[in-house]
């Protein structure tokens, strides 16, 4: 039997203490070590027993979630999945956790549908699985359950039968990430001019944090960054980023590319989904299109990478050496997707090539 992932849960609520030990507990791969109500008690717990994963509420008495994480990674780093609730407050400090260490954020569990729950289920077990196998670095200063099928883009957008749509001279660039893409995208979007062919993205992040996630972003950036909103204009200069729990496609009308924001179900474990947005890159911007895969578990987005490449796309991966998680980009370049590998300070330098 394969070990199981051990995880600490540390929050102030024992009510959440309670819910993420059974959502958790549920995953056959995942095992609850303990739970802490606070820094404190878990700096105990970690004294008697190391975690392979520690869940963080973002806000806490006695010590808030920051000044844990930062003494956890400066001391022994672990992999830590901050846990918020959808407050500006919480969104903002779960984002600074992540350029402190922290690999992913999730949101915390609330009740609501059958349907609505099983879904957050699946995204906070695999946010620990995540975490599990990110690489976690020292750092010095403060900066029995029933399977749910994986669907594939089918079920947004129909794989098209030909290629039909391809008489335009523009450029665009989808690029899709996960675990660490956070951070990733911050480098790669930094070292872009402001000039730069227009760009749609998908990160993996819960709904009510890409908002501030696209505005933090656009106060770093020479180009502007927003939310991506249904209907928005693919220009020069600016790039989209997917509304967190909702689908994102690149579409045309003429020669302008536009982006639609959709509903639907989860497509290879995630809404929104990379193979959403690179499908429809495939479709409607075929050989003008480049396409970028950066770190992340799993394989969202190495299908529709491989479709890009079959409609005359040129695609880049993120390489095994600066992905905090090498799954999306290793599964894309075994499939066939991928042209070129890339360190990421390299990435925004290909793009500029290729799109020239």
């Amino acid at each position: 039997m394969p070990k199981k992932i051990r995880v600490l849960i540390v929050d102030d609520s024992a009510v959440v203490r309670q819910t993420m030990t059974e959502i958790l507990s549920s995953d056959p791969q995942i095992e609850v070590m303990s739970t802490a109500g606070d820094p404190y008690i878990a700096a105990e717990r970690i004294r008697d027993e190391i975690p392979d994963v520690i869940t963080l509420d973002v806000e806490m008495p006695r010590m808030d979630g920051i000044t844990f994480l930062h003494k956890i990674m400066s001391q022994h780093p672990i992999p830590v999945v901050m846990c918020s609730s959808l407050t500006d407050k919480g969104s903002e400090t779960a984002l600074k956790a992540l350029e402190y260490g922290a690999v992913e954020i999730i949101q915390k569990p609330r009740m609501g549908t059958k349907a609505f729950l099983e879904e957050s289920r699946l995204r906070i077990c695999d946010a620990v699985k995540a975490a599990s196998q990110a690489r976690v670095r020292k750092i010095s200063n403060l900066p029995s359950r029933t399977v749910t099928p994986k669907l594939t883009a089918d079920v947004i957008m129909e794989k098209p039968k030909s290629h039909a749509m391809m008489q335009t001279t523009e450029k665009v660039v989808v690029v899709g990430a996960s675990t660490g893409g956070t951070e990733a995208l911050k480098v790669f979007l930094e070292s872009l001019p402001a000039d730069c062919p227009g760009i749609v993205i998908v990160q993996h992040m819960p709904e009510g944090f890409t908002r501030a996630f696209s505005q933090r972003l656009d106060g770093l950036c020479r180009i502007t960054v927003k939310e991506a909103a249904d209907n928005d204009t693919v220009v020069r200069g600016r790039a989209l980023i997917a509304p967190g729990n909702h689908h994102l496609l690149l579409k045309r009308s003429g020669a302008r590319y536009y982006v639609e924001v959709k509903d639907g179900p989860l497509v290879s474990r995630h809404r929104p989904s990379v193979d959403v947005l690179f499908r429809s890159a495939a479709r409607y911007a075929g050989k003008n299109a480049v396409g970028v895969i950066m770190t992340g578990m799993g394989d969202d987005g190495a299908h529709g990478m491989k479709e890009m490449k079959e409609a005359g796309a040129q695609n880049i991966a993120q390489d095994e050496a600066t992905c905090i998680v090498f799954g999306m980009p290793n599964e894309a370049i075994k499939q066939g997707g991928v042209d070129y590998v890339r360190p990421l300070e390299s990435i925004s330098r290909e793009v500029l090539r290729l799109c020239s």
